[in-house]
């Protein structure tokens, strides 16, 4: 399955976005995390107010990855301390298995290699085995165990995994 990228910089792709990602975290997330905590991470870090607050003002770039012109996934990064901070990498249900994070990830480190960075870094969940054994197909490894409280009495508590990439 052939995806393109697309940057999200308006009201319109931000409210897509947005919407994508509660339907993708409500069906993926709740065998890790409490609906409950869904709904606050959904709005603390996934809303239209978020991601425009990211967008407009902490340096993020969010990146829509579409099939057939229709959004199936979507990504977000932001370039720090001479790597690539992967902050978001979710895709619809229906879209897993088909190659997406394969090309999710040539265009990462393609946007790397571009801005001279030499590595990208992310955040999973320690109990998200899936997305954690894609990662390290990927070839990331773990760094470093991280505990960040994030309000409301949760926790993310996650691996910090860091691919190097190779310059061109």
């Amino acid at each position: 399955m052939a995806v393109s990228f697309s940057r999200v910089n308006t009201t319109e792709d931000i409210a897509a976005t947005a919407q994508l990602g509660a339907r993708i975290w409500q069906e993926y997330y709740v065998s890790i995390i409490s609906m409950e905590q869904i709904a606050y991470m959904l709005e603390k870090f996934q809303s239209v107010p978020a991601m425009t607050e990211q967008i407009e003002r902490q340096g993020y770039e969010y990146y829509q990855i579409r099939h057939e012109g229709a959004p199936v996934g979507y990504l977000a990064v932001k370039p720090e301390a001479g790597k690539l901070f992967l902050s978001k990498l979710y895709v619809a249900k229906e879209h897993r298995g088909q190659g997406c994070a394969s090309q999710a990830m040539a265009f990462l480190e393609r946007l790397c290699r571009d801005r001279s960075l030499s590595a990208i870094w992310l955040t999973v969940n320690r109990h998200n085995a899936s997305s954690i054994a894609v990662y390290e197909k990927k070839g990331f490894r773990t760094v470093r165990e991280q505990v960040a409280d994030i309000g409301n009495g949760y926790v993310m508590d996650d691996f910090v995994m860091e691919k190097t990439v190779a310059a061109s």
